[in-house]
């Protein structure tokens, strides 16, 4: 009984055709006959034509010749669009022509102020704003940026407007060119700037600018928040600014080397992605020589405020 189980289980490693071949007659219960030589170039057609169809599949085969590949001049590209089944071809030739422009879309713009807060704190309340613009396409733009603060009923401390041109030099980051003229404090001052700024990882919005005035100062500015989302419309934001000075500019109270930093926190609600108010407490501190010279001048070196402002953008 162990020859003819023997038999299948050869013929069904051996193939079909093996089995085909095995002559049943010449087994016994106590023998079995050897198989003739198995003729396998009745397999081979087969097996390679399969290989030629899995590599087929797998976009490997390559033709043996070029007889079948058209020659001459390419077909025009279809003129039927299935979106004129639809609408009016008019308006999507109008469409497709406006986002084949430059830059590869339309021209959009977009206005906001990101920061307009009043400022409570020891002494006199302040206000502040930060607010920044630009129109333009997907890579090439002009921006403006702007900020400033000043007290309650009192003088404008601070101000600043910047015009620049924004390009993007990849999905995430643009780099930035342009000028910059502080109208307070006095002396006025004009500067030229270079910066980036962008989304890095793990949702950071970042930027640094450099600058370099008429006379001769340069400083650095770095800056970076997070939106933290509480709810779907509940966002804390902490964020922080870091200017650095290359030297002493007395005249504005600025001194040599990390000159002040500034962090804040803000909890804002949206009522709609375009309007959010906010509260928040925010805390500036002059460090070094720049701390000396606000002290000098009658002010505190470190100040901490409670904020609350609105957000928004169109």
């Amino acid at each position: 009984m162990l020859a003819p189980a023997a038999a299948l289980l050869l013929a069904s490693v051996a193939g079909p055709g093996l089995a085909q071949k095995m002559d049943h007659s010449q087994m016994d219960h106590g023998s079995m006959a050897m198989p003739q030589e198995e003729d396998h170039s009745a397999h081979e057609a087969p097996a390679q034509e399969n290989s030629a169809a899995d590599n087929a599949h797998a976009g490997h085969s390559m033709p043996a010749s070029d007889d079948g590949i058209p020659k001459g001049v390419a077909p025009a590209p279809p003129k039927d669009h299935a979106a004129e089944a639809y609408y009016s071809p008019a308006e999507m030739a109008r469409s497709r022509a406006a986002m084949l422009k430059e830059n590869g879309g339309m021209t959009f713009s977009q206005l906001m102020l990101d920061r307009l807060e009043y400022r409570l704190g020891k002494g006199a309340d302040g206000y502040h704003w930060e607010g920044e613009g630009w129109i333009g396409g997907d890579i090439n733009r002009l921006a403006f940026k702007t900020e400033g603060e000043g007290e309650i009923g009192g003088p404008l401390e601070s101000a600043e407007v910047q015009a620049l041109y924004s390009r993007a030099i990849d999905p995430w980051f643009n780099l930035e060119a342009g000028v910059r003229h502080d109208i307070r404090p006095d002396p006025q001052r004009s500067y030229a700037v270079i910066g980036i700024e962008g989304l890095a990882p793990y949702w950071f919005e970042v930027g640094a600018q450099a600058f370099l005035s008429t006379k001769g100062d340069a400083h650095l500015r770095l800056e970076g928040s997070y939106d933290q989302r509480l709810t779907q419309r509940l966002i804390l934001q902490p964020a922080a600014e870091v200017n650095i000075a290359a030297q002493d500019v007395p005249e504005l109270g600025i001194g040599s080397g990390l000159s002040d930093i500034e962090l804040g926190l803000r909890l804002r609600y949206e009522f709609a992605r375009e309007f959010a108010p906010y509260l928040g407490v925010n805390w500036e501190r002059k460090l070094g020589d720049s701390a000396r010279y606000a002290r000098a001048h009658g002010d505190r070196a470190s100040v901490t405020s409670f904020v609350m402002g609105v957000r928004f953008w169109f």
